[in-house]
């Protein structure tokens, strides 16, 4: 049986789609919450903020993408185990420029870093829970449960552009 190298067709309805340097991100909204940030192939076509919650959020993203210390405040969906908002929770308390490993927060957590980093893949606001600044003991890791292609160039983009190792 051969292996899948590329993504299954993605059926969401995003609220926006935007460019970055690394690709695009799409943003789904509903109920007053943003429910998901995706990370998006480079090809995938633009979608205009279509009500105000998704242009915040593409204004906040932008900012961030023009300056690393640019501040997030939007309202995200309750999303995850007790255990998962835990590891979201410590990925968000990583200072900008630095980086954690998947032990050294499994450790913290009393976990495994298996665990931890399906945690991270499973991330559902990606750059407001900077997931991209947990690395593996042995480099950078995966990202977004990916090892290659454009998910991998993001999270260099993302550590470069926040001066982290």
């Amino acid at each position: 049986m051969p292996t899948r190298t590329t993504r299954p067709p993605d059926s969401r309805h995003y609220s926006a789609v935007m460019p970055t340097p690394f690709g695009r991100m799409g943003i789904v909204t509903a109920a007053e919450c943003v429910q998901e940030v995706v990370f998006l192939p480079p090809d995938h076509p633009l979608v205009a903020a279509e009500n105000s919650l998704s242009e915040k959020t593409v204004i906040q993203l932008a900012r961030y993408l023009n300056d690393p210390d640019a501040p997030f405040a939007l309202p995200l969906a309750a999303r995850g185990s007790f255990f998962r908002q835990r590891i979201w929770a410590a990925i968000s308390a990583i200072p900008r420029g630095e980086t954690r490993t998947y032990g050294d927060l499994a450790k913290a957590a009393q976990s495994a870093a298996r665990a931890v980093g399906q945690a991270c893949g499973d991330n559902p606001f990606p750059l407001v829970v900077p997931c991209h600044r947990v690395v593996a003991a042995t480099g950078i890791g995966g990202f977004a449960h990916d090892r290659g292609g454009f998910l991998i160039d993001a999270k260099r983009w993302l550590l470069r552009h926040e001066s982290a190792p």
